[in-house]
């Protein structure tokens, strides 16, 4: 009897299925609201901001998480897409966005605990045929945005940054990059303001010091020329990926595959190669409020700069934690978001 107990049941279940019995209906992960889950803190989280002291942690399927203690205890928010999330930036306490796959940009105004869709990829592709059809742009535009509208949503956003509640960018694959005046009421495409031709991917936008810097694939770095609204390419000695920028005014680094870490100075004109003594790859940086700079990696590495990035020292943080970002909370702890969870440690 045991032997023939599946048959029956593929049997029953196929009669099921030719009776017409009614089957759940397929709902899109962009109009899924994300799922409560106790187990949000232990799952994969890949980005983090600080929303004045709140601390705000984004994830795999559509998870956006809380703490107003420092990285104790976590708040899960309301969040009306299940797509997996990558990045999150706040310019204000109470103002904040969030980016992730099939082109979604979310939007907060109460510090992360409730959130709106603002642009998906469906709505980006449409932006993108309707902005370049009304202008005379080349065809390759053209083109690239008729294709983005047949591919569907499948393209993610990798990074968002705001100046102010106004102003702000989002990055992604394949040269994907849109910029708002109005805090994400309108989004316009920059694909054509930037020097990429090969439309590698965008993984980090930031505001370091002056200047805003896009770093991305084989060794891609732009900086914004405010002038010409465009951001233009500025040679690094290495041509492999940089997954993130960090820094503080005069000092600027980016940082990537197999420990590789690059500074410069002088706004771009020269770069130097940073010892950080380890080969795998830097995911995330932050600077801290006593102006110390800190490096993890996907292998659970902290490094830490007092020196403005020239160079850096291991931090010990027992058990190691793989790392997709890392936010200083303060002086004296920070809060680690990867594979694993999201996780308080010293800083000390």
């Amino acid at each position: 009897m045991a032997t023939r107990t599946p048959i029956v049941l593929l049997a029953s279940l196929a009669l099921l299925a030719a009776s017409g019995a009614p089957r759940a209906a397929y709902v899109d992960v962009l109009d899924a609201p994300a799922q409560k889950s106790a187990l949000a803190p232990q799952r994969m989280l890949n980005g983090a901001a600080l929303a004045g002291a709140r601390v705000v942690v984004v994830g795999q399927r559509g998870h956006i998480l809380y703490s107003d203690d420092r990285g104790r205890t976590w708040t899960q928010a309301s969040v009306p897409v299940s797509v997996d999330l990558v990045a999150v930036h706040f310019p204000t306490a109470r103002k904040g966005w969030a980016v992730g796959h099939s082109g979604v940009v979310l939007a907060t105004s109460d510090g992360g605990a409730t959130w709106v869709t603002q642009l998906d990829g469906r709505a980006a592709a449409r932006a993108m045929v309707d902005h370049y059809d009304g202008q005379a742009a080349d065809a390759s535009l053209r083109d690239e945005a008729k294709r983005f509208v047949d591919d569907g949503p499948d393209k993610p956003f990798l990074d968002v940054w705001f100046d102010d509640d106004n102003v702000g960018y989002v990055v992604g694959a394949f040269n994907l990059i849109f910029r708002t005046d109005d805090g994400g009421a309108h989004w316009v495409p920059w694909f054509d303001r930037t020097d990429n031709p090969k439309r590698y991917h965008l993984y980090a936008v930031r505001r370091v010091g002056d200047d805003v810097y896009v770093a991305g694939e084989q060794g891609l770095v732009l900086k914004l020329d405010p002038k010409a609204q465009r951001f233009r390419a500025v040679h690094t000695p290495y041509d492999g990926t940089y997954f993130g920028i960090t820094g503080k005014s005069g000092s600027v680094l980016v940082f990537g595959l197999r420990g590789n870490a690059y500074r410069t100075t002088d706004a771009g004109a020269s770069w130097q190669k940073v010892d950080t003594r380890i080969p795998v790859g830097l995911t995330g940086g932050a600077v801290s409020p006593d102006g110390r700079i800190v490096l993890v990696s996907q292998a659970g590495h902290v490094l830490v700069s007092s020196d403005a990035g020239a160079t850096f020292e291991p931090l010990a943080v027992e058990p190691p934690t793989p790392a997709a970002a890392v936010i200083a909370v303060d002086a004296k702890s920070m809060v680690i978001a990867g594979p694993r969870g999201v996780r308080a440690s010293p800083l000390d």
